[in-house]
C-alpha cells in the first residue's frame, strides 16, 4: 500500500505540484510557498515540491527505524514533514513539588 500511495503522489505532483504539497504537508506555509513558486515558473514548484516529499518520506523512514531527526530541514516549515508524519502525545509528565499532588 505504501508504494502505490508514493507513486500516486509523484504523479499527483507531476501534474500540479501544489497538490502534492497539501497531500504531504497540508494547508500552511510549504503549501503557500509552492504555490507561489508554481505561478513564476513550472520548474521551481516542481523542484520545491519533490524536496518536500523527499524530505517527508526520509524522515518517516527514520521515525519507523528509531532515529528520531533533531532539526529541522531547511526550507521546510510544516511540522508534519519536519517529523516524517509522527506524532507526539506529551509523554513528559510536570514534577510536582512539596505539597502538590
Amino acid at each position: 500500500m505504501g508504494v502505490i500511495s508514493t507513486v500516486f503522489l509523484i504523479l499527483i505532483t507531476i501534474l500540479f505540484p501544489p497538490l502534492g504539497v497539501w497531500a504531504v504537508a497540508g494547508c500552511g506555509a510549504d503549501f503557500l510557498i509552492n504555490i507561489c513558486l508554481t505561478v513564476l515558473g513550472y520548474l521551481p514548484g516542481h523542484v520545491h515540491a519533490f524536496y518536500i516529499i523527499y524530505v517527508y518520506y526520509e524522515r518517516k523512514e527514520a521515525a519507523m527505524a528509531g532515529a528520531i531527526p533533531t532539526r529541522d530541514a531547511p526550507g521546510i516549515y510544516s511540522h508534519r514533514v519536519n517529523t516524517g508524519g509522527v506524532r507526539g502525545y506529551g509523554t513528559l509528565q510536570q514534577q510536582s513539588g512539596p505539597g502538590q499532588v
